[in-house]
């Protein structure tokens, strides 16, 4: 009587058969059977893709992502509030936004809705597409001033 004294891996022997130790052909065929794709499972038991995904996607990949109902419409306007406009009245100097004149400082802000929010020192004339009532007021206590520019609009017939 000889003994074993090797004995081969299973994977070896399952080699070349249909199954390859999953039984019935049909239970290994579906899609269901190879994993996930990408980031598939990475959901509420997935704390090994966690570190993956905050650093490549950059936190923003677990949440809500807002969808809103159709019905809702996001504000696309450009606005500004007062107080931005005085913190960041040297940088609108630099790029030529703003300019230095004896009557005050006159800002282009033509594509903005100029909001009342803060308190502002310094006398301003902005021009701007639209303006709240508050931001005028604060404007006109500070000694300024806020031109509304309108476009008119040109019918196709003249």
């Amino acid at each position: 009587m000889t003994t074993k004294t090797h004995k081969r891996r299973k994977s070896s022997r399952y080699r070349g058969s249909k199954t390859v130790k999953w039984g019935a052909r049909k239970k290994h065929k579906k899609s269901g059977h190879r994993g996930g794709k990408g980031m598939a499972g990475s959901g509420k038991r997935a704390d090994q893709k966690k570190t993956l995904v905050t650093k490549l996607y950059g936190g923003g990949y677990f949440g809500k992502q807002g969808i809103t109902s159709k019905g809702t419409k996001r504000n696309k306007d450009n606005v500004i509030n007062l107080k931005s406009i005085e913190a960041n009245l040297e940088n609108f100097i630099k790029k030529g936004i703003a300019k230095n004149t004896k009557n005050g400082i006159e800002l282009n802000l033509g594509k903005f809705k100029i909001l009342g929010e803060g308190e502002i020192k310094t006398k301003l004339i902005i021009k701007a597409k639209e303006a709240s009532e508050t931001a005028i007021a604060k404007t006109k206590k500070a000694g300024g001033e806020i031109i509304i520019i309108q476009k008119e609009k040109i019918k196709k017939g003249e």
